[in-house]
């Protein structure tokens, strides 16, 4: 606790709740934006669909 007296002191928060508060609220938002990137890193099934289809069509005609 000794960085958030120092934060405390140096007047950045009003009280060490206020400290707390705003870190716990800094790690949710984090957490949230990591969740929706790997969300959205994801592909979409159609478009992962087309991918892997894509040149089938004369591979298997090339097959014996």
């Amino acid at each position: 606790m000794i960085k958030i007296d120092r934060l405390v002191n140096a007047k950045v928060f009003a009280n060490r709740s206020q400290a707390i508060q705003e870190a716990l609220h800094e790690k949710i938002e984090r957490i949230e934006h990591s969740r929706l990137a790997e969300e959205c890193a994801k592909p979409d099934a159609v478009e992962e669909r087309q991918l892997a289809e894509e040149g089938m069509n004369g591979e298997i005609d090339a097959w014996p």
